[in-house]
């Protein structure tokens, strides 16, 4: 799955995020809106999470998609 259908369909796809990153607050991903760099540095902030950290578990999570 591509990025541009996860962020068209963001609000479809929020829940599936907060089941991945629960500590993620439902405000944290309205702000994010579906674009991938606010989501990542949201896991940087949240988690502590280097940048290459944040991008693979990104990654990993789109996979699953």
């Amino acid at each position: 799955m591509d990025w541009d259908r996860i962020e068209g369909n963001w609000k479809q796809f929020k829940g599936k995020a907060k089941e991945q990153w629960g500590n993620l607050t439902d405000d944290e991903l309205d702000q994010v809106a579906g674009k991938r760099d606010q989501l990542e540095g949201k896991l940087q902030e949240r988690y502590g999470y280097a940048k290459d950290k944040a991008r693979e578990d990104v990654d990993e999570w789109l996979g699953r998609m």
